[in-house]
This record gives C-alpha cells, sequence and structure tokens, in this order.
C-alpha cells in the first residue's frame, strides 16, 4: 500500500479466507443492529440541527452577497477551482510518472492525518488535500456571509464546522488508512469488534448514538473510584450527604460543604486518591461534607430550581450546622450547582441568615450575557426542541446533554474515539475521567426549562434579578467573602464570562484564580502532578482583558493558594469529628446510592 516494492500490507490468501469468514460473522451481528434500530426510543429532532429558517437565512444573505458585491464571491469561487484544479493536475503529473511517490507537497498537518500515508501515497493524499481545500473553501464562504444577525453569524459558522468535521476521510472505512492496516493485519476481526462495538453503544442508549469514551468494566465505584472514607449521614427526595472521616486529630472549625454540578455525579472531585480534591481537603485538617445528587427519573419532572435549594442547599446546610454543631460553613459550588449556589446566596442575605461564612466558585457561570460556543444550543428552535422533549419524557435525558457538549468537542469526543471503536475495534481506554464523563444524570423538565429560560437566555440573575421562592434574586446581594477559579480554555463556562458574573457580586472580599487548562482538568488539578499553572490579579475593576495581561502567574496547582485561603476562613481547630451523630445515624458506607443510579428512562 505504501509503495510497489513494499508488500507487508498486502493479503496473502489464507489470510483472505480468514477475512472472509470474519467478515460473515457481521450478517450475525446485523440481526442485533437491527434489533437496536427498531427498538430506538428516539428524541425530537429539532434537537438534530437548526431548523430550515437558519438555512434559508443564510441563503439569501449569500445571494444579497452576490448581488451587492458579486466580484467577492467570484472571487471565492475562483480561488476554489483554482485550487482544485491545481491539485488535480499535480495528483496526475505524479501517477503519470508510472510509480507510486510521495508528492513534493504533501500538504498541510493535521492530527488526524498522522498516518504517513496521507502524506506518501498519492491516493490518500489527494483525499486528504482535496478535503483541506474544500473545508476551507465552506469556512471561507460562511466567514464572507455579512447580511446576517450575529447571533445566525454564529450558529451558522458552528454547523458548517459540524459539517466539516463529520465529512472528513478519516471518518469512513474506504479512505481510512489506519482502519483498513488494521483490517488486514487482523484478518477482519477489529471490523467485527468494531460492529460490537458500535452496536454496544446504541444498546446502552436506547438507540441513541453516544460513543463510549472509557472501558466502563475497569471501574468500581467505592473499589477504585471514589475511595474516599466516608458515610451517608443523612439523605432525602433529592441527595444525600456524605460526611468524609477525619485523618487528622484535629480539625478547622468550620466545616466545608460542597455542591458538586447535577449534570454528572460528585465523584469528579474523588476519582482516586492521587487527585482527591476531597482527600486533599480532609488532609488539609478540614470537616468534608459533599453533596451526592439524585439521578432523577420521569417523577421529577415538576422539581425545579426551588427545590435543588429546598431540599439540597438548604437542607444540607441545616444537617451540617446541627451534626457538628456550628453556626457558619465554607460552601463550594461547581459548575451549574455554583450558579445555584449565587441563588442560595441571594435568597439567604435577603432573609437574614448568615449560614454561610464564605463561598468558592468552580467555573461558574452567573452572567449569560455572552453566550460563547452555547450560542447554537440557546436559540429557541433548539429549546423549543428541547421542551418538547421534556414534556414527552419528563426529564431532559442524559445522553442528549452528553451529546450537546460533545459536538462542541467533535473531532476529539465523537469521531476520534469512534473510529477507534468502530472502526479499529479497539476497547475505549481505562480512564477515569472519562468513565465519569460517561456517567450521566438526567434534569428534572421544569428545572431545565428554568435553567435555559430564565437564566441563559434572559439572564435574569444579572440583568433584574431572577424570580424564585418568592424572592427576586440578585448578584449584588452576592456579599460573603469569595474565591472563583475559572479555566483558560474552558469551553462549557468561558472564564472570562466568570469573571464577569463575579465582578457584579456584592463581596468587598473577592479572590479570583484564572488555571490553564479546560473545565475539568484545570479543577482536578493536584499540586503532586505540577502540571498546569494559574494566574492571579487582585484588581477585579479591570476589563477581563486588562486583568489578564497584567495578572502574576504561578506555576503550579491553585488548591494551595485556595487552601490558604480557606484556613483564614475556618476559625481554629478542634478534635476531629466522627462521620454522624446520635441523630444523624451513618446510613450506609461512602460513596452511597445515588451515585449509582445510572440515568434511565
Amino acid at each position: 500500500m505504501t509503495t510497489e516494492s513494499d508488500t507487508s500490507v498486502v493479503p496473502s490468501g489464507e489470510t483472505l479466507e480468514k477475512m472472509t469468514q470474519n467478515l460473515k460473522k457481521v450478517e450475525e451481528l446485523s440481526e442485533r443492529l437491527q434489533r437496536v434500530l427498531v427498538n430506538k426510543q428516539g428524541h425530537n429532532p429539532a434537537l438534530d440541527g437548526p431548523n430550515q429558517e437558519l438555512f434559508g437565512r443564510a441563503a439569501q444573505a449569500y445571494w444579497a452577497e452576490m448581488v451587492n458585491n458579486p466580484a467577492k464571491i467570484v472571487e471565492h469561487q475562483m480561488s476554489y477551482w483554482a485550487d482544485t484544479m491545481k491539485h488535480f493536475v499535480d495528483a496526475q503529473h505524479t501517477l503519470s510518472k508510472g510509480k507510486i511517490a510521495a508528492p513534493q507537497n504533501p500538504g498541510p498537518s493535521d492530527r488526524r492525518f498522522s498516518n504517513p500515508l496521507w502524506d506518501t501515497h498519492p491516493y490518500f493524499n489527494y483525499i486528504k488535500q482535496q478535503y483541506l481545500i474544500n473545508a476551507e473553501a465552506l469556512s471561507n464562504a460562511v466567514e464572507g456571509v455579512t447580511h446576517l444577525d450575529p447571533i445566525e453569524k454564529n450558529r451558522l459558522s458552528y454547523f458548517a464546522k459540524q459539517i466539516i468535521d463529520m465529512m472528513s476521510p478519516t471518518n469512513f472505512l474506504a479512505t481510512n488508512p489506519d482502519a483498513l492496516e488494521k483490517a488486514i493485519e487482523t484478518e477482519g476481526q477489529s471490523l467485527v469488534q468494531g460492529l460490537e462495538n458500535l452496536i454496544s453503544d446504541l444498546e446502552a442508549n436506547r438507540g441513541e448514538m453516544v460513543v463510549r469514551l472509557a472501558d466502563e468494566k475497569a471501574f468500581e465505584l467505592g473499589k477504585n473510584i471514589a475511595t474516599t472514607p466516608g458515610k451517608v449521614v443523612y439523605r432525602n427526595r433529592m441527595m444525600e450527604l456524605v460526611q468524609y472521616e477525619p485523618t487528622t486529630e484535629e480539625v478547622y472549625r468550620t466545616p466545608v460543604i460542597i455542591y458538586p454540578p447535577w449534570i454528572n455525579k460528585y465523584y469528579i472531585l474523588d476519582l482516586k486518591p492521587q487527585n482527591s480534591l476531597v482527600k486533599w481537603l480532609v488532609e488539609q485538617g478540614h470537616t468534608v461534607f459533599i453533596v451526592s445528587w439524585v439521578n432523577p427519573d420521569p417523577t421529577y419532572r415538576d422539581i425545579g430550581m426551588e427545590d435543588y435549594i429546598k431540599d439540597g442547599y438548604l437542607a444540607a446546610l441545616r444537617e451540617v450546622k446541627e451534626i457538628t454543631g456550628e453556626k457558619q460553613v465554607n460552601a463550594v459550588g461547581y459548575c451549574i450547582a455554583g450558579t445555584t449556589l449565587a441563588l442560595t446566596l441571594s435568597l439567604l442575605k435577603q432573609q437574614g441568615d448568615k449560614s454561610i461564612k464564605s463561598a468558592t466558585f468552580f467555573t461558574a457561570l452567573t452572567d449569560f450575557s455572552d453566550q460563547g460556543e452555547f450560542t447554537p444550543f440557546l436559540t429557541d428552535d433548539f429549546i423549543d426542541g428541547i421542551e418538547a422533549e421534556i414534556d414527552d419524557k419528563g426529564v431532559l435525558p442524559s445522553v442528549i446533554m452528553a451529546r450537546t457538549f460533545s459536538f462542541l468537542r467533535s473531532n476529539d469526543l465523537i469521531y476520534g474515539p469512534a473510529i477507534k471503536s468502530y472502526m479499529m475495534g479497539q476497547t475505549p481506554p481505562a480512564f477515569d475521567l472519562l468513565y465519569w464523563n460517561g456517567d450521566g444524570a438526567n434534569l428534572p423538565g421544569k428545572m431545565a426549562r428554568q435553567y435555559l429560560r430564565g437564566l441563559c437566555q434572559r439572564n435574569e440573575l444579572a440583568d433584574g434579578g431572577f424570580e424564585l421562592m418568592g424572592h427576586k434574586l440578585k448578584l449584588s446581594d452576592v456579599t460573603v467573602p469569595i474565591c472563583a477559579v475559572a479555566c483558560e480554555t474552558d469551553h462549557i463556562a468561558a472564564w472570562k464570562d466568570s469573571y464577569r458574573g463575579i465582578q457584579q457580586m456584592g463581596s468587598k472580599d473577592k479572590t479570583f484564580v484564572m488555571t490553564e487548562s479546560g473545565h475539568i482538568a484545570g479543577i482536578v488539578n493536584p499540586p503532586t502532578k505540577n502540571k498546569y499553572g494559574h494566574y492571579t490579579n487582585s484588581d477585579m475593576k479591570l476589563d477581563y482583558k486588562d486583568w489578564q495581561s497584567s495578572a502574576d502567574f504561578h506555576e503550579g496547582s491553585w488548591w494551595p493558594l485556595w487552601g490558604n485561603w480557606l484556613k483564614k476562613r475556618s476559625g481554629r481547630k478542634v478534635k476531629a469529628r466522627i462521620p454522624g451523630d446520635s441523630t444523624h445515624p451513618v446510613l450506609c458506607e461512602a460513596p452511597g446510592t445515588y451515585v449509582a443510579l445510572k440515568a434511565t428512562l
């Protein structure tokens, strides 16, 4: 396949026979595939892409551009035609030499095209270069559309990129040298195993196409993931409250409550001992509690943000104060749980309740005025589709959210893993972070509506107030000491948007930290790894660009910085506390029962 003299990848007669036998197994698997597709549960089609109005408006804008500025359109077209013709002529010239040789210009590098054959073999190189020419032409065409609303332009660019990524030749067996070589090497077994993997993923998600990213058999909760010793000391319909066992003789007086996001499971902060923030906090001498949210089923359709606050945040506050005998706690909110922590702080402020001594926000958005990469998913047609899905199922299924987040990084989270699993028959890696990523949770119908319409679309918390529980909750009511941690390359909660929300809070004691890396790796960043650094700047009156340009960079994890900040707000030391008390008997061992509930309908 590489040169005329290289026959190492040419199949022998025996190999072809074995390949034929393996491929016959495909017929046996086809019945399973047919059953999955026939019984596919499905979802509202509006969640698959924009309605036709977007493409209609794009076509009108393109036509208007052609009428008003025909030279620009012709220039785009001529450039594309010229590149394509030159490419064809170069390929013909190479073939006319009568031998297979590497092109003089193999084209730009792209990690999807790491196999040497993409550069050295005329067939694969021709396909690669033409794909890149097509991709550039489509991107330029979209970029050149000027008579279109900025939000619509953003959506058009997003969906154009999705088409470009989807049409990559690496995504098709006939034009993927890695997959073809693997099929020959394994005598077709890789294709059989790939089909097995595909069917298994479809069966696991009731026919929905969600690529499995990690080997689920490699992990067991409480055994090699979520292993920090602790006890469940309280349970209600919304959450289990876990109290961790102390590892120091004395602990700081003020306990810590962690509110993790309920889109996924809490053990993102307790993956394994080497990177567990929970374990690290316990070792620093804190009494640590964490909320483990229930995984809602359709009976939770009428559960709203108010229920998460009342039976989650306030219930945990009440129980922790009773167990420890303290009047105040230090609270931590991660992602959507940080957003809701801000709502809770506003509510407590208006009620005159000082139960929360300080608040820490991990990658939390409270000002949604700039929707960034989520713009395509926050327009009316998409949210209308979500609401139709909610009306049908009672919850927003985890599989829909997982797919949405994955498409923001489609090459890394969809196509790359799909190629390895379905074309090359590889078992997904035993990677704890990816295992957690696939262990999602549903969202209650009412809560999803409130969050998407009131907070994301209308930005009510930052713009006038969010009506909830008989109160108008505002950022200016958040007056406790604040430490906020955002991540530089976060594609879910952009650091500049997190910064803007913290700026609007009423607290006079604010610390803002921007850590390197993304939404998860930037937070799960233990000091022992010394992997990602972080930025600090005490002047939060600055625009985010000026804040960043004048910030101080620090090597290594932000955990010690936050640990010192938290220690100053945790009071004196007291004797270490054993989980529970006489009125809070131990219900079970950590990680509890709610965390094991899978997202099913």
